[in-house]
């Protein structure tokens, strides 16, 4: 995914909401606890374009030019004429404004959906042919861009977009889950970078941290549970539990180290517990530190203990496993009496 590596909302045009569109993929055993879908409108089929593209007052590249279109952008085909689409298109700011269902108090100010004819070059609407395999492509695509240092600047935010239109226009898609988890996670990847930046990223206490919107991962697992993508993004929601800077106390190892651990619990399985195990195993080698600073020999031993006991249950579930070699290197080093944390004791 993006720094690492995937709704329709409520608007004018398009009038279903992104859990609405997640809902319509689940399985039909869940079908009474799904949201009313509301009827898409007559305009046309939705859309979405692959390019920058401009949006003009009439079929033909010589009138006037209303307004670019992004990668990713929410359109419904309202007009055909030969090679020219007539389009509603939402602006940037409505995207970002219904990005979310809760309910705006007050007076809409969200911009209306802008109009005009375009080019039908690298258009995809919802009676595409593999439409969602092709979105998914060019999502990938663009969200590989956005790991690299020389891509545009906003392949990320087309990433997400794209990812957004495939749960959108195709819900009941195999690729929907995948897609509804790789757009959360890239906003999420965003919003983290953001946050560390901030003097409060090192706030021990993760409450006076800015925590990342949890909204988009909540649906992930709300409206795909017990799937692979749950599973990632209910890793992704553990970082609004961590601790900042430790600053030498035990409560912050102690309290994720239990974090992880619940988290392995609930998916055994998952992609990955191999990671969260790993997590535990180091926080309590950590806790052995510190325990030993303090001279707290029960509490130090204690540590140890868990610290074998989680890393034989990661060997023994996950021997293939990068994450099953490096606890066994911790708890080696453990054995040998090799700090872990706080290294300038020795």
């Amino acid at each position: 995914m993006i720094l690492h590596t995937m709704n329709p909302r409520l608007h004018a045009l398009s009038a279903i909401a992104f859990g609405l569109a997640l809902a319509g993929a689940v399985p039909a055993a869940n079908a009474d606890k799904r949201p009313k879908q509301d009827v898409k409108p007559m305009a046309g089929p939705r859309a979405t374009v692959l390019r920058v593209t401009w949006l003009y007052i009439s079929p033909a590249t010589g009138s006037q030019k209303v307004e670019k279109v992004q990668v990713g952008r929410e359109m419904v085909v309202a007009e055909k004429n030969g090679t020219w689409f007539r389009v509603f298109a939402n602006t940037d700011i409505a995207e970002q404004h219904n990005d979310r269902d809760t309910p705006m108090v007050g007076e809409d100010t969200t911009p209306p959906p802008i109009s005009g004819w375009m080019e039908a070059k690298g258009i995809v609407e919802e009676t595409t042919p593999n439409g969602d395999q092709i979105l998914m492509g060019a999502a990938a695509n663009q969200e590989a861009l956005a790991s690299n240092p020389r891509g545009p600047a906003n392949a990320a935010q087309s990433a997400r977009s794209l990812y957004r239109r495939v749960v959108e226009m195709f819900p009941n898609s195999p690729l929907a889950p995948e897609a509804a988890w790789r757009a959360a996670d890239i906003q999420w990847q965003v919003e983290k970078a953001d946050a560390s930046t901030l003097p409060s990223a090192h706030e021990r206490d993760p409450v006076y941290r800015q925590s990342m919107d949890e909204d988009a991962l909540r649906k992930v697992i709300k409206y795909y549970p017990r799937t692979r993508w749950a599973a990632f993004a209910a890793f992704d929601l553990i970082d609004n539990k961590l601790c900042g800077d430790w600053e030498g106390t035990t409560q912050c190892p102690e309290k994720e180290a239990d974090i992880y651990l619940k988290y392995a619990d609930e998916y055994p399985d998952g992609p990955r517990t191999a990671r969260a195990l790993y997590e535990a195993v180091y926080r309590f080698a950590v806790l052995k530190d510190m325990y030993d600073a303090s001279g707290d020999d029960r509490k130090s031993n204690e540590a140890h203990n868990q610290a074998r006991t989680v890393a034989a249950q990661l060997k023994a579930h996950f021997a293939d496993s990068d994450y099953a070699l490096e606890a066994g290197a911790l708890v080696y080093k453990l054995d040998e009496g090799v700090p872990v944390y706080g290294i300038e004791r020795e």
